[in-house]
């Protein structure tokens, strides 16, 4: 005849994922063992407990994991587990008291806190979106829609600025400098205190593309990495910048991080 298996019990205030997932990990190490795991979600208040523990009585063998934060729930079936002897697992008691004595003020004792997303979240993926979509000057419709736009020649970390930007929840635009190729009309409609421009020393610029050549396995006496070509195309961006009125940054010797600080600063005191 066929053992009664281990029932395992797993409540929480919120979706009762962790209490799951702990149950998983505990019950792999008894193989032999045959079990099933029962989660009850959203069950913080004793009314909806109660009736748990009713089904709890009438199994053979079972156990609890809950992952309860509010005190009156929490105490509730602190009690019960020991009136009913039922081995239980308190997940968040002991880290939270951990916590509490570390920091010397108590939790929040809110449900399902983790898995909240607030406004900032969805923020910053609206700004990586729109980093990606409007990279490159891949669709000069972005310029305007823009919190930020960045105009530079090629190498000059527009790209990894902009998404370093847009984890700071700014939904950046950057738009490539080419002699050849005319400025995009938006851009000359764009109130300057939103524009960035980026240059750097020429010797710098062809040392990254030449680089960059390699890796793509093309030839470096390209017109692309020609110091002659290159220093035209930083003349010809400082004078469109100069023109447009907007703040140039030399990012020669500057990390992502120390020029997107003055972009910040810049951004948020537009008038220094």
């Amino acid at each position: 005849m066929k053992d009664n298996p281990l029932m395992i019990y797993v409540i929480s205030d919120s979706i009762g994922e962790t209490g799951e997932l702990i149950a998983k990990a505990a019950a792999k190490q008894f193989e032999a063992s045959d079990y099933e795991i029962l989660r009850f979600p959203y069950h913080n208040s004793i009314e909806a407990i109660e009736p748990v523990f009713e089904d709890m009585i009438t199994k053979e063998k079972k156990a609890l994991i809950y992952t309860n934060v509010e005190e009156n729930t929490r105490k509730y079936i602190e009690n019960r587990t020991k009136e009913l002897d039922i081995p239980t697992v308190d997940v968040m008691g002991p880290p939270m008291k951990a916590l509490e004595q570390a920091l010397g003020y108590g939790p929040l004792r809110e449900p399902g806190l983790i898995r909240r997303l607030d406004e900032n979240y969805f923020k910053k993926v609206e700004a990586i979106e729109f980093a990606v979509k409007y990279d490159d000057g891949k669709d000069p419709r972005g310029i305007m829609d823009s919190d930020l736009l960045i105009l530079g020649i090629s190498r000059t970390s527009k790209t990894p600025l902009s998404m370093y930007l847009a984890h700071k929840l700014i939904k950046v635009c950057n738009v490539p400098l080419v002699p050849e190729v005319p400025v995009p009309a938006e851009v000359y409609k764009k109130d300057p205190k939103q524009i960035v421009g980026l240059i750097a020393g020429s010797d710098k610029i062809f040392s990254i593309r030449e680089e960059r050549l390699k890796s793509l396995g093309l030839h470096s006496s390209t017109k692309y990495a020609d110091l002659k070509r290159i220093q035209e195309e930083i003349d010809y961006s400082t004078r469109v910048m100069k023109e447009i009125g907007c703040p140039i940054i030399d990012v020669t010797h500057k990390a992502i991080e120390e020029t997107a600080e003055l972009i910040l600063e810049y951004i948020n005191h537009p008038e220094l």
